[in-house]
């Protein structure tokens, strides 16, 4: 058995323990427990820090990370899953969700959780396993195939991939206290930006205004363009099952520092003003921080003038 997956089967059979303590197993319990069933497995001494850190992750984001299972097998209430399968979902998406993507790639995070679940859950595990975090996975945008797909200009057949145009912004708010941002939160655990699909014939800057109004029920002045990305989703529209490229383009909006209105769709479940100080600590997209980081940048020089 491969290291780093000895390593998470060990972290796997804490987190059973704690589950069926029923939350009496303290986190110190726990990392010594793991000390002692690493040392019986035979892990090595260079995996625990990967394994303590690895259980404080799925501890620390436990709640977060079940409200996700909820929404992603709606149909599975978190305590009718098999205790086994209930855990081997958390930290799998423990290391989708939170892992540093340069350590752990997206698909490795899947798969080695579909392995765990085939090695210690019962023969429907592991499909069940691969079915909630693969929903997760293209809810995500299906991180790491970018490269892939850049590589893949046309489709099967010579057709090139569509191409669905985005807008969206950072939307600042200043008073006399300081200088706040206006930011959504997806039902994965992450901070976004307001972002929507630009309609036909529509004006990047109009997008921005009607975007936001719809989604946190902010009037917005648009000022300067942040930057763009693009990732690959899945098109389902219309029964499709295939593939298309969204090109998504950013801005900085200014508005009033006013109440929001979220509108609770396109998974997301909430909207809050941050003081411009605490941003750097909330749980941001890869492709995300940069336009934040930039954001941020410009409105420190505007305070500087």
């Amino acid at each position: 058995m491969a290291n780093r997956h000895l390593a998470r089967s060990v972290v796997l059979q804490v987190l059973f323990e704690r589950d069926q303590s029923g939350g009496a197993q303290t986190l110190e319990e726990s990392l010594s427990h793991l000390a002692t069933y690493g040392e019986e497995f035979g892990t090595r001494p260079n995996d625990v820090p990967f394994m303590e850190e690895l259980l404080k992750l799925v501890t620390s984001k436990q709640k977060e990370i079940d409200a996700v299972i909820e929404k992603a097998a709606p149909e599975w209430p978190i305590e009718r899953i098999a205790p086994i399968d209930r855990n081997i979902l958390r930290l799998g998406l423990a290391e989708l969700l939170y892992a540093d993507r340069t350590q752990v790639p997206a698909k490795v995070a899947i798969n080695e959780a579909i392995e765990l679940a085939k090695n210690f859950g019962s023969n429907s595990s592991s499909r069940f396993v691969n079915g909630v975090l693969g929903a997760v996975y293209v809810e995500l945008g299906e991180p790491g195939k970018e490269e892939g797909e850049k590589r893949r200009e046309q489709k099967p057949g010579g057709g090139k991939m569509p191409v669905e145009e985005l807008v969206g912004a950072v939307v600042y708010a200043e008073d006399e206290s300081g200088t706040y941002l206006a930011l959504v939160h997806d039902i994965f655990g992450h901070w976004t930006l307001s972002k929507g699909r630009l309609q036909q014939g529509e004006q990047q800057e109009a997008g921005v205004i009607r975007k936001v109004q719809e989604e946190i029920g902010l009037p917005v002045d648009v000022e300067d363009k942040l930057g763009e990305n693009e990732y690959i989703a899945n098109d389902n529209a219309n029964g499709k099952n295939g593939k298309k490229r969204r090109h998504a383009t950013y801005f900085l909006a200014r508005a009033p520092f006013q109440d929001l209105q979220l509108k609770r769709e396109g998974g997301l479940d909430d909207a809050q003003w941050f003081p411009l100080a605490s941003v750097g600590d909330l749980n941001f997209y890869d492709d995300i921080l940069p336009v934040v980081t930039r954001a941020i940048n410009l409105l420190a020089q505007k305070d500087r003038k």
